[in-house]
């Protein structure tokens, strides 16, 4: 049977696909929308599947945060180019992923990304079918109810950090000195990437094994035993400066001269508070690809 330019158009309105997929489907189905839907929606599955193995290194870091600052979340969203990153679909991809997020609240958990069933999937499956390209929805990270969140998207949406602070109030949170102050600390952890946000949260197991690794080191060194813990714990502190955050030298304000702890300290001082980093999360696109 003939299918219409106006019907072709209807379906590819409808479900994305191209217009010759859709033109196929509809012959395929003897004009039936119905049935040309499913049609498409397998042939995109098909067709995601064949991409399934391909390498998700690019993408964004899609973001959202309440006007009041009580909760946040960002989401790695992959693709394989920049192009098609940067394309409304991809966008709208993201979109959907933070509105499915937040429809699940305090119960959005992992599985969500993946639920074959849920909205997020069939969202990505479709979009593979109509761009070509595997993408992946890999990790999010939601902070809500706990704290004031701020967030800092840098390299063009490549990099995503969300802070959690403890202790801010209405008339903190108004004050200039804490809004440069949020600001420079989640720069700092974009560009020194610490993985923890005090010395308690460091796990015991971790430090333990590092120590073993610094007194090894010491063994045969012919040094007192009493001397070597010194030692020991000398080197445990240039640990806690790379993978601290309190201890990790402010990078964003050289000239200061002091620790991110130090700078928090000095703007509590000046905003009358005891403000502090309760979480943080550092998203870049990619590094899962790589993992």
């Amino acid at each position: 049977m003939a299918i219409s330019a106006a019907e072709v158009k209807k379906l590819r309105d409808q479900t994305g696909a191209g217009m010759m997929d859709c033109k196929a489907a509809l012959e395929e189905a003897h004009g039936n929308f119905d049935e040309a839907t499913t049609l498409l929606r397998k042939k995109g599955l098909a067709s995601a599947a064949k991409k399934a193995g391909r390498a998700t290194s690019e993408g964004s870091i899609g973001y959202r945060l309440s006007a009041d600052n009580s909760q946040g979340t960002l989401v790695e969203v992959n693709c394989e180019t920049d192009f098609v990153a940067n394309t409304d679909d991809f966008k709208n991809l993201i979109k959907t992923v933070l509105d499915t997020i937040d429809k699940a609240g305090n119960a959005a958990d992992q599985a969500l990304l993946s639920d074959p069933n849920g909205a997020i999937q069939p969202a990505v499956q479709a979009l593979i079918g109509k761009l070509g390209e595997n993408m992946a929805v890999p990790r999010f990270v939601r902070y809500a109810g706990q704290g004031y969140v701020v967030q800092y998207i840098h390299l063009g949406g490549k990099l995503g950090v969300q802070v959690e602070f403890t202790g801010v109030t209405a008339a903190v949170a108004g004050r200039d000195e804490f809004k440069t102050l949020a600001k420079e600390v989640a720069m700092q952890i974009a560009a020194a990437s610490p993985t923890y946000a005090s010395r308690e949260a460091v796990p015991a197991d971790l430090l333990e094994k590092e120590r073993g690794i610094y007194r090894a080191q010491m063994e045969n060194s012919g040094k007192p035993a009493n001397v070597i813990e010194k030692i020991v714990e000398g080197k445990l502190g240039s640990f806690y400066e790379q993978t601290v955050l309190g201890d990790q030298p402010f990078v964003i304000r050289p000239e200061a001269k002091q620790t991110v702890g130090q700078a928090i300290a000095a703007a509590n001082k000046a905003l009358g508070a005891t403000v502090s980093v309760s979480r943080f999360a550092r998203l870049k696109v990619g590094e899962t690809a790589h993992a």
